[in-house]
């Protein structure tokens, strides 16, 4: 059957329109509410817009999903681009992708403020104590949803083993996600060498940082920051690494310990840690430089995704190559349990943590709660630690 096609990005239907307003309320509201990293998002919004909104099936989701891990840029924010793209064409890719990005970077401006006047981010240690149990259930039910689908056989299972497995090893993960997807590919022995040979691979890392060279300009910043999102590969961790050696080593603009704050306030806002460009921004320049980098670092991936996104179906439909991307969804979903197990740790530190995170997974469970009440639930229990 050949694959649906993709909604005209240049219509001018009212009820276009109402869809792409649809699509930039659920993002808000999902950016406003999600904690706890990349693994957390795609959880979350698996929940609201697969599980509950019913925008998506699983398996579509497991494709854009596999498909994000692909390309460069931060894995959970191009994953609202490519479904807003996909409920409301160009309109929606544009909504859903700001929208999600909008809380966070309010929030940062707000502590960027701060920082700046009196030296430190207001400490928000309890609410991260109560939401993170909470999220571990949303991600461990997404596991399982999108795992009964992307697990067909013990080929995937393998696969998908596997790939946890090398994450513990310390196996790059576009290595991993590759690698997944070619064995299965080739072990199914449905992909030409041909197709192989020219699968987009794009480069990963910057160039080798230098001493301190130029002055800061809101052109350079711009400039820095468009590298960083078009070269950017995995989570919003990665992203540190590269401020790192652009923003201390190479330009001078900040300092290391500037940069670890950047990482914190990264952590302890909703939405993606790439907002900490925002925080990079103002420190330099103030609202207009904020603006400028965290609109350089998003462009790309804008970009690339409104490229890609028309191209996922028809990967899906090509027995040529459907067997790649089988083998990257079931990867990328055993690196996602590794991450799981390592924000689980960090999550379920004493009995309270426990405690709250079994209760989440009772409301998640039985009770069948939205993502925003779950995390409003461990806010206030994180608020509760505090007071008892």
């Amino acid at each position: 059957m050949p694959p649906s096609p993709t909604p005209s990005p240049t219509s001018h239907n009212p009820a276009r329109w109402r869809e792409v307003l649809r699509v930039g309320g659920a993002f808000l509201r999902i950016g406003a509410t999600a904690f706890g990293g990349p693994a957390a998002h795609i959880a979350i919004m698996r929940h609201e817009l697969v599980e509950r909104r019913k925008w998506l099936s699983e398996q579509h989701f497991l494709d854009l999903l596999g498909a994000t891990n692909l390309i460069p840029g931060p894995n959970s924010s191009e994953m609202t681009m490519h479904i807003g793209f996909v409920r409301a064409g160009l309109g929606g890719l544009l909504a859903g992708g700001i929208a999600f990005v909008l809380p966070g970077m309010v929030i940062t401006l707000g502590l960027a403020w701060a920082y700046t006047r009196y030296g430190t981010t207001p400490a928000a240690e309890w609410l991260l104590y109560g939401i993170k149990p909470v999220i571990i259930p949303l991600i461990v039910l997404a596991l399982w949803s999108l795992g009964r689908k992307a697990v067909t056989d013990r080929l995937t299972a393998a696969v998908g083993i596997a790939a946890l497995v090398l994450y513990f090893l310390g196996v790059n993960f576009v290595i991993v996600l590759l690698g997944g997807g070619l064995a299965v590919a080739l072990i199914r022995r449905t992909v030409t060498i041909r197709a192989l040979a020219s699968f987009p691979l794009a480069g990963v890392g910057l160039a080798a940082p230098t001493t301190a060279e130029s002055s800061y300009s809101l052109l350079a910043l711009a400039w820095t920051f468009l590298k960083i999102g078009g070269l950017l590969y995995g989570s919003g961790y990665v992203l540190f690494a590269f401020m790192q050696a652009e923003l201390v080593e190479r330009h001078g603009w900040l300092s290391e310990q500037a940069v670890i704050d950047a990482i914190a306030v990264g952590q302890m806002t909703p939405g993606p840690l790439s907002t900490s460009a925002t925080f990079v921004g103002y420190l330099l320049g103030g609202v207009p430089a904020a603006v400028v980098a965290t609109a350089a670092f998003y462009l790309p991936s804008f970009v690339v995704v409104a490229l890609s996104n028309p191209l996922i179906p028809r990967i899906r439909a090509s027995k040529a190559v459907s067997g790649l991307l089988d083998g990257v969804n079931v990867a990328a979903l055993g690196l996602m349990a590794a991450v799981t197990w390592e924000l689980g740790r960090a999550a379920f530190v004493d009995v309270y943590a426990v405690l709250v995170g079994g209760l989440g997974a009772l409301l998640l469970w039985r009770y069948k709660v939205g993502s925003a009440l779950l995390v409003i639930f461990g806010a206030a229990m994180g608020l509760l630690s505090v007071l008892w």
